[in-house]
Parts: structure tokens; C-alpha cells; sequence
């Protein structure tokens, strides 16, 4: 029984999540209470606690994470500005006319808003406010219009810039160093966050292909209602509007690629650029501002709550002795890194239901993570497949967090069941992604080695 008290702590934690208590202090919370009860028994060693300083002031002191705050600033600003939904609004009516077109736009710029806010609520608000309205005065199909709209809000897991992967770098990182000291290697080697966002970019286009196309093959034979009020937008107006952030991502991604800046000083950059976009739109003013620096400071503040409780949660799980034991269940898998990586990817896919990615960052891949990459994981591949796996998991039903967001802002005469509908060639979809980049993981190691 001794053996499983991290499995007892780790079900104790999600139990207390399900009831409701807030993520970060349950981590914390109850990591410290079972502590104290299991150093009675002689389990755990009070004296480990006292490394937590020091595990806070790394987080503190972390040059990489910095880059958090500056890229929800960015994405914060943009939508708050009204950049974002005046984007949408204009490819939506400048397309509205072309058969699927609507669809297409939806896409473009859903991975646009997905590369500029990466917030997956906001963009499938946003979304869901102006382009579902457009759908529906089309005539499309309410599954297919819901089903585009919440996948595509979720791009923001997977398109850089994204938090999700300056979070998952950042952990992967010290994941990493961590397998290779295990396994005696003391000039461990070292991945970055620009490393994930480079991996990123094929498989994140793939998607975006995979949506158009699908989605072009379901609105083939559809009868739509034209209206030609909506087309009345020139083009001109239309590249005005697209060129800032579209800009404002190439310059950014453009400056971590090619080694200009780190991921850090490219966040500035791009914080930067928000606030240039906002004024030449004119829509900067103090409360914007204000609101913007608000939002972005409650999101941050988050994050770093979150990874806290994390920390606390990590130094008592494995000061219980769960990284042995994590180990040793992998090791008994059938199928060795094959089997382990399939299990890994339930248990996220699942815990995707209950627990946001930060949670997932911070919790799920510093225990696992550094067991899968002693057994032949790829850092960065496993980053990717985390990525994605986790997009799929908020698209999923009933719990997917991206069906909720659009449940609040779609109008009543769509039912729920059609947004669940509407979801499932998107999972397929997402999940067959997932198998290809199983079968060929070049697919995300190209673009990092070749540059």
C-alpha cells in the first residue's frame, strides 16, 4: 500500500477538483496535508519542504517564463481593441458570397487569432459571435458551423506563438536535463521554446488543411442563401485590415527562427506590435488599456499560481517515491515506449476534461515526462503530441471547454447536441493527425533540424 501513496495523492487531488476548489490551492493544499499525515507514519520527509523556496525563486528567476505575460498582453490587447473581431468581421463578409468561402475564412482566421491571442476562450467567443450568425444566415447546417467554429478556436493550442508552448518548453526543457542526468549523462543536451514552435508549424498547417478540406467536401451540394450586401467589401480594405497581424506574426515568429531574438525578447516584440496595431486602428485609449493590462495581469498571476501549486505538488509526489513508481509501471507496459506513450495520451486526453493545459503542464509532464524521454522520447515530439492531444481533448463531449465557451454565446435555437455533433469529424480528424505524426514523427522533427 506504501508504494502507491503517490497514486492515492495524485486521486486525492482530481477528487478535490471535481468538487470544485481552485486549482492551484488544491495542488498546494493537499499535497501539504497528506505530507504531514504520511511523515507520522515515517513515509515522507518533512525536511524536503524546506527546498520550496528555492523551487519558487527558480520560477521567479526563469528568463523563459517571462515570455508568459507578454504574449497573453499581446493577445489580450488585440482583442480587447477590437483588432480581432473587426479581422473576422470583414473576411466573413468579403467571402460570405463564395461557396464555402465563409468557412475558409473562419479558418484563416481563427489560426490567425490562434497565432496572435492564443487564448482558446476568446477566440471561440470572438468567433462564435460574429461568423456563427454569418453561418447561419447561409443556410449551413448547424453542426457543421458549430464544429468548424470550436475547432478552430482551439488552434491556438498548436499555432505559434502559442502560451501553451512557451509553458510545455519551458517544462519540457527541465524534463529533459532531468532523463539525462537518471541516466548519467551530465552534459545534458537542451531544447528551447523556439524549438517547439518551429515543430509546430507543419503539423499546424496540416490541420488547417485537413478543416478546409473537410469542410469544402461537406458544403459541396448544400443550398445556400446568397447575400450580396456582404460582399460589398473591397479587397483593399480587406489587406488592411489582414496586414498588421499578420505582420505582427511573421515579425515575431520570424525573429525566433531565424535567431534574431529569444522567445522572451520576441513576446516584447510582439506586446509591442499590439500596441502599434491598436493605434494605427485607432482603437487605443485609456480604458482599453487599462482593461488589457488588467486581464493580462489576472491570467498571469494564474499561471504562476498555478505553476506554485504545482511545484509543491511535484516535491511531494516524488518525495513519496512517484517517479520510481511511475517508472516501474512503464516499464511493465507491453509494448515499451509504444505502450507508455499510449497511456500517457489517455490519461491527458481525460484529464483534459477536468484540468486546463497550464494544469497540465505543470502537473502531468514533469512526472511522465522525464520517464518517457529515458525510454526514447523525443522531446520535442512528445511536446507536440501533448499539444495536440490536449486540442483534441477540449473539443471532445460533454466536458470540452471549447463547446462551452460557445454554448454561452450561441443563440438558443441551436441545440447542444448539435454542437456535439458537429465536433466529431473534428476529433477524428485531430485524432488521425496524432496517428500520422505516431507513424512519421519527421513530421515534427524536420523543420527544427533543418533549421
Amino acid at each position: 500500500m506504501i508504494d502507491f501513496l503517490p497514486l492515492v495523492l495524485f486521486a486525492l487531488v482530481c477528487i478535490f477538483l471535481l468538487f470544485g476548489f481552485p486549482v492551484a490551492f488544491t495542488l498546494a493544499g493537499v499535497s501539504i496535508i497528506f505530507a504531514f499525515i504520511t511523515s507520522f507514519f515515517g513515509v515522507f520527509d518533512l525536511f524536503l519542504l524546506e527546498t520550496l523556496p528555492n523551487r519558487i525563486f527558480g520560477v521567479m528567476t526563469n528568463s523563459t517564463l517571462i515570455a508568459v505575460p507578454l504574449f497573453i498582453f499581446m493577445g489580450v490587447l488585440l482583442e480587447k481593441s477590437k483588432v480581432a473581431e473587426e479581422l473576422l468581421l470583414k473576411m466573413s463578409y468579403f467571402f460570405s458570397g463564395f461557396r464555402g468561402g465563409l468557412g475558409l475564412s473562419v479558418i484563416f482566421v481563427g489560426a490567425l487569432l490562434a497565432a496572435s491571442t492564443g487564448i482558446v476562450g476568446a477566440t471561440v467567443i470572438a468567433m462564435g459571435l460574429i461568423s456563427l450568425p454569418a453561418f447561419l444566415k447561409q443556410g449551413y447546417p448547424h453542426d457543421l458551423s458549430t464544429g468548424l467554429i470550436s475547432a478552430t478556436g482551439t488552434l491556438g493550442q498548436i499555432i505559434p506563438p502559442s502560451i501553451a508552448l512557451v509553458i510545455l518548453g519551458d517544462v519540457l526543457s527541465s524534463a529533459y536535463q532531468q532523463s539525462q542526468l537518471s541516466q548519467g549523462i551530465f552534459t545534458a543536451k537542451t531544447i528551447s521554446v523556439g524549438d517547439l514552435f518551429l515543430a509546430a508549424i507543419v503539423p499546424g498547417l496540416m490541420l488547417l488543411c485537413f478543416y478546409a478540406i473537410y469542410f469544402l467536401f461537406k458544403s459541396r451540394n448544400l443550398e445556400l442563401i446568397s447575400n450580396d450586401e456582404q460582399r460589398s467589401i473591397k479587397a483593399i480594405d480587406l489587406i488592411k485590415v489582414i496586414a498588421p497581424p499578420f505582420l505582427l506574426i511573421i515579425t515575431v515568429l520570424g525573429s525566433i527562427i531565424f535567431g534574431i531574438a529569444s522567445p522572451t525578447e520576441a513576446s516584447g516584440l510582439g506586446a509591442l506590435g499590439a500596441i502599434l496595431i491598436a493605434m494605427l486602428n485607432n482603437k487605443l485609449n485609456f480604458q482599453t488599456l487599462s482593461e488589457t493590462v488588467k486581464q493580462s495581469a489576472a491570467i498571469t498571476s494564474m499561471v504562476f499560481i498555478i505553476l506554485i501549486g504545482a511545484s509543491v505538488f511535484s516535491l511531494v509526489f516524488r518525495g513519496l517515491g512517484g517517479e520510481e513508481l511511475i517508472e516501474q509501471i512503464f516499464n511493465s507496459i507491453p509494448g515499451g515506449l509504444f505502450g507508455s506513450m499510449v497511456l500517457v495520451m489517455v490519461l491527458i486526453f481525460l484529464l483534459g476534461f477536468i484540468l486546463d493545459f497550464i494544469e497540465i503542464s505543470f502537473v502531468i509532464v514533469p512526472i511522465v515526462g522525464p520517464v518517457l524521454m529515458a525510454m526514447g522520447a523525443d522531446p520535442i515530439w512528445l511536446g507536440i503530441m501533448i499539444a495536440i492531444n490536449l486540442q483534441t481533448s477540449f473539443l471532445t463531449p460533454p466536458f470540452g471547454f471549447a463547446l462551452f465557451y460557445l454554448r454561452g454565446v450561441a443563440p438558443e435555437s441551436i441545440k447542444t447536441i448539435s454542437l456535439y455533433k458537429g465536433v466529431i469529424p473534428f476529433i477524428g480528424i485531430q485524432l488521425g493527425l496524432l496517428v500520422l505524426l505516431a507513424i512519421f514523427p519527421s513530421i515534427v522533427s524536420f523543420l527544427p533540424n533543418y533549421l
